[in-house]
């Protein structure tokens, strides 16, 4: 059945002859009755298409027989369903050295500039996914022909790189230039629409139309969409200068160069070559072999191995197509907004009618923002159903309770809930805080309950934690690691205990900023120490956006529940909540917010300067949050490091570009750390006491 499904597919994309030619290697080749070559991509064994030194080998030989052979064209495309290629296989580049690297990309530029001098029309139909390097391939050809799925996209800044394979130069003399140094320097991908309006592709057609399109470029009534025009207006360096000191200011907003050095070294290229595209192509060679040794990409480049690891972690199908939330508040709404916009069908119910008003007008806003195609957004949003008498309940694969934190009014929800539930159907908690073995008290079936512990806002927060406690099912666990993966969030798996991992570890990071500003540090300074580590918001701040009310209660719950030291709150924040100033949700917390939910913060003069003039600040924020989630990993609230590491940067944004705090800590050093701690305990009290698990990380 999977065979014919498969095949199917493959008959859905236009392939000419080399739809039945056997492969050869990673590529299939063959002639069509016009002369017309056709060398399609199609690695085996392989759902995606990747690009490494065996393709790229491979195509140095088709590339040398099409050159013999003299065809009328050369059309190149990729077989797989997902896209045209999804970049390069970053591994190839593990333990190579610099000279290895430059070897490897100075053969691979040989070929590619091969293949844009053959004396014939060369053609890259586009569909899917075309990232990095595949698009770089497609940057070779003379004309790019693009489905409407398409997406194309320059994703290496997020691995601390810039395009290594010609990007840099082709992409800024065939499209706009400022357009494709944008899309360079931020990794956000263009849709083919977007791709035509700048200059990346020359024409977008449907599936259907795409041999008349072919037939079209090599009658020569194709021609290039292009951004010469602006390409040679920026072929003089002094208007590149003004341009790249601008892209400086705004890649520094975002990146600081001390910790993100490639955004800067592609500005650097394109103004100091941008005319020039032989210099700019081995400039680009050596910049980008001695990027990728350097920390920064080290380490970003083991977060997008750590995002692969956590998808790995689901197993099969969830077989959970239609989804019931219960409870229209913040969480609730925009879980059940996010599920919609996933592809799944999702019934959103509460005591109120209010409250799911309000969730629909938000849910509308966050889709155009993230869907943008008019057509999608109205999909999705036939997905929501608005349900306040939990009608969906019956139909439902999956209920996602999202009420507020109280154990007895969650119970209650259940006893109403449980009887309706259809056979294999799940109970999930977005609990933050409540133990699960406590909820599932009074439960028919305690086995199907999972925490699905979301994280705010849930558009753009990644991770998941799936919250496993003593009778859970396995199969419960697996479906609903499987969902949140089909949900395009992270998996983290971890056991129910007081404030799982992510709140474990974070709110002690919160903590100590609070009793920083009790004890008269500039709030403004505390949050930019921690912003400089690369932290993407400071602790006081962090509070706020959670809710002061939140960050109280969980303060509470934490201090409470754990056998560890555990800070006081100051009072004056206990005073703050009693008068309803909780933070950017009302407009008045720890800041004050603007009207655009900005807060306003005076102007403190702080650097990474603050850290050597008192390197203690920023420890004493940094090192709890790192001896909490070591005591997670001893008790076993996460069984993994790898996981650990996961979930602290996709779930709380800790500074990728130091690979997570366990690996971060390793690189430091654990003595270093434990002795640090130690320090600290003996100035500031018990709180900062190593926990035993340090130990265990020596061995």
């Amino acid at each position: 059945m999977s065979r014919m499904l498969a095949a199917l597919s493959d008959q859905t994309l236009e392939l000419g002859p080399a739809r039945s030619a056997g492969p050869e290697g990673n590529w299939r080749f063959a002639m069509d009755t016009d002369h017309v070559a056709w060398l399609v991509l199609d690695r085996p064994g392989k759902s995606v298409n990747t690009i490494d030194r065996s393709v790229i080998e491979e195509l140095a030989g088709h590339v040398e027989r099409i050159a013999e052979r003299r065809p009328t064209a050369l059309v190149i495309r990729s077989a797989k369903p997902s896209g045209f290629a999804a970049g390069a296989d970053i591994q190839q580049f593990a333990g190579a050295s610099t000279a290895e690297i430059s070897a490897m990309l100075e053969e691979a530029h040989r070929v590619l500039d091969r293949l844009s001098q053959l004396p014939m029309r060369t053609i890259a139909v586009i569909h899917g996914h075309c990232l990095g390097a595949g698009l770089e391939l497609a940057l070779a050809c003379d004309r790019r022909i693009a489905v409407p799925d398409a997406s194309l996209g320059f994703p290496e800044v997020m691995l601390g790189l810039h395009p290594g394979l010609g990007g840099t130069y082709r992409a800024t003399a065939i499209a706009d230039p400022l357009e494709a140094m944008t899309m360079m320097l931020t990794g956000k991908p263009a849709t083919a629409k977007k791709a035509k309006v700048v200059g990346l592709v020359d024409a977008v057609v449907e599936e259907r139309h795409v041999r008349a399109a072919v037939q079209a470029a090599i009658r020569g009534e194709l021609e290039p969409a292009g951004g010469s025009f602006k390409a040679q207006a920026f072929s003089l360096r002094p208007a590149r200068a003004l341009m790249a000191s601008q892209m400086r200011r705004k890649a520094a907003d975002k990146a600081p160069k001390a910790h993100y050095p490639a955004p800067y070294r592609l500005i650097d290229l394109w103004e100091e070559h941008g005319g020039n595209a032989k210099a700019m192509q081995a400039a680009e060679v050596r910049s980008f072999a001695e990027l990728i040794e350097t920390e920064t990409a080290q380490n970003l480049v083991r977060v997008f191995f750590l995002r692969e690891a956590m998808r790995g972690l689901k197993q099969g199908s969830s077989a959970i197509s239609r989804v019931h939330v219960v409870g229209a508040g913040a969480m609730g709404g925009d879980i059940a907004a996010w599920a919609a916009r996933e592809g799944f069908h999702v019934t959103l119910g509460d005591v109120a009618n209010e409250p799911i008003g309000r969730a629909m007008k938000a849910a509308t806003k966050m889709l155009t923002a993230t869907l943008k195609d008019p057509l999608k957004i109205r999909d999705a949003l036939d997905r929501l159903t608005p349900d306040p008498h939990g009608l969906g309940i019956r139909q439902a694969d999956l209920v996602i309770e999202a009420a507020p934190e109280r154990i007895d009014l969650k119970r209650t929800i259940y006893a109403a809930i449980e009887p309706q539930l259809k056979t294999g159907a799940l109970l999930a908690t977005n609990t933050s805080a409540l133990p699960l073995e406590d909820l599932a008290e009074g439960l028919a079936d305690p086995s199907r309950l999972v925490g699905l512990h979301f994280f705010n806002p849930v558009s753009r927060m990644q991770l998941v934690e799936i919250v496993r406690h003593d009778r859970i099912s396995a199969e419960t666990l697996r479906r609903a690691t499987a969902f949140a993966v089909k949900l395009s969030r992270l998996p983290a798996p971890v056991s129910s205990a007081p404030g799982f991992l992510v709140n474990r570890a974070l709110t002690p990071y919160m903590a100590e900023a609070l009793i920083m500003v009790d004890e008269g540090i500039p709030k403004e300074r505390i949050d930019r120490i921690a912003e400089s580590f690369g932290m993407p918001m400071g602790p006081v701040e962090l509070a706020d956006q959670v809710g002061l009310d939140i960050a109280l209660e969980v303060s509470a719950s934490l201090r409470q529940r754990l056998d560890v030291p555990f800070p006081d709150s100051p009072a004056w924040l206990e005073k703050l909540v009693a008068e309803k100033k909780l933070g950017r949700k009302t407009g008045s917390g720890l800041y004050e917010y603007d009207s655009d939910g900005k807060p306003k913060k005076q102007r403190v003069e702080a650097s990474p300067e603050d850290a050597k003039s008192d390197p203690d600040l920023l420890d004493r924020m940094i090192l709890p949050m790192l001896n909490a989630v070591v005591a997670c990993l001893r008790e076993g609230v996460v069984e993994r490091e790898d996981i650990a590491d996961g979930a602290m940067i996709f779930g709380t944004g800790f500074a990728p570009f130091r690979g997570g705090p366990i690996h971060y800590a390793r690189h430091r050093g654990i003595d270093e750390i434990t002795a640090k701690l130690r320090a600290l305990a003996e100035k500031h009290g018990p709180r900062f006491t190593p926990d035993a698990g340090w130990d265990r990380l020596k061995g």
